[in-house]
């Protein structure tokens, strides 16, 4: 029931203007980010990329991706979803496991039960956190592989046959539940009832997240009404930052840590997600050149601060501007407009806000190479 449930949430993927994007722990600057990344990987023990690889590479999951060679040749997004498991120097689709074993080890060992021994600990993190990390990708992959699933309505012949991509979106459901379903048992054997019910609550918040995204990405709606930006913060905490906020949290409960241990972790997980998603909101408005084609989310937070600046008047008169022949919309007219407005720059305050607050957190723990690592992360994330 849940499952379905998720599923027909997740028909709306396919955002307005043909953009078919994945929010993923990937970095402008990737010489930089993938240094910051790789020096971590080696601080929790082994290269996260390997994290869910017992379930990738379980019998089920093998046959679903001898089926998804048949959508080569398409623009099915579920291609593309696939592909970044195998060439993955770009786009970390792991980052999340990543800085749940990073504040694990940031943590330390727990004095609060006699029942965890630091000499249980593997690299500093105990085997229950490291599983938490495995479950929280896992999640975070199915979320990624239902998002995959395409809007047939919005359809057209450059896509592929309809068969195709008909096939893709079974695929995608079936797939993406799957992924769900192991998370969802390896969560039961975490044997942890705050564990269970944080990290389930995430998954309710996701789901709620991406039921708003899918509302907001409506290209009629973004035009005729759209979100302040308090909306648009608490949005895009529930589709990008509940998981990692609350999984962060979990890993403390895991370990006996206090509540104020709890607290900080989540507080960093939240931050780093937020300016994670500016950041990449950002990316179209500061790396765009004279001439290329402009591909941007009418929801994205830049976009947002700008009609909130400029006001309601003023935006409706600029979307009339904007207008092709064709009654379609030059994205690149509404790119200039914003780029020339503080809507940008006050998304990339914002971003640096979040940045700033995520360091806030972490500096309670104790200094080590793993809380150094994830400064560095935090720091990372503001440069736009």
């Amino acid at each position: 029931m849940f499952l379905s449930t998720w599923s027909r949430l997740s028909c709306g993927a396919l955002s307005s203007g043909g953009q078919r994007t994945l929010s993923l722990f990937s970095s402008s600057g990737p010489s930089n980010w993938n240094k910051v990344v790789s020096d971590a990987e080696k601080i929790v023990g082994y290269p996260t990329s390997f994290m869910s690889l017992r379930c990738l590479l379980s019998d089920e999951l093998s046959n679903v991706a001898m089926h998804v060679r048949k959508l080569v040749g398409t623009q099915h997004p579920l291609l593309n979803t696939a592909r970044g498991f195998v060439y993955d120097s770009k786009n970390n689709l792991q980052m999340r496991g990543l800085i749940v074993l990073l504040l694990s080890k940031a943590a330390g060992p727990s004095h609060a039960s006699s029942d965890l021994l630091p000499q249980d600990m593997v690299s500093g993190i105990y085997p229950s956190q490291r599983n938490l990390a495995e479950i929280t990708e896992l999640i975070h992959t199915a979320f990624l592989v239902h998002r995959g699933i395409v809007n047939l309505k919005e359809w057209t012949v450059s896509d592929g046959p309809l068969k195709d991509m008909q096939f893709g979106n079974k695929m995608a459901v079936l797939s993406g539940d799957f992924l769900l379903a192991n998370a969802c048992t390896g969560l039961a054997q975490l044997d942890n009832t705050k564990v269970v019910e944080l990290i389930s609550s995430a998954i309710g918040d996701v789901v709620q997240g991406l039921y708003y995204e899918n509302h907001n990405n409506n290209e009629e709606y973004s035009l005729t009404s759209g979100i302040d930006v308090a909306t648009w913060e608490e949005q895009a905490f529930l589709s990008h930052g509940a998981l990692l906020a609350k999984s962060c949290q979990a890993a403390m409960e895991l370990a006996k840590h206090d509540k104020e241990s709890q607290r900080l972790a989540y507080k960093y997980g939240k931050h780093l997600s937020l300016g994670h998603k500016l950041n990449s909101d950002l990316q179209p408005f500061v790396k765009s050149s004279v001439g290329e084609p402009a591909s941007f989310c009418l929801s994205a937070a830049p976009v947002v601060f700008h009609r909130q600046i400029v006001g309601t008047e003023r935006w409706l008169q600029l979307l009339q501007q904007a207008k092709t022949q064709r009654n379609q919309l030059d994205y690149s007219k509404l790119l200039a407009a914003v780029k020339s407005e503080k809507g940008v720059s006050s998304a990339v305050d914002l971003c640096c806000y979040h940045g700033n607050k995520a360091l806030e957190a972490i500096q309670a723990f104790p200094s080590s190479e793993a809380r150094s690592a994830l400064e560095n992360i935090a720091s990372a994330i503001t440069k736009i």
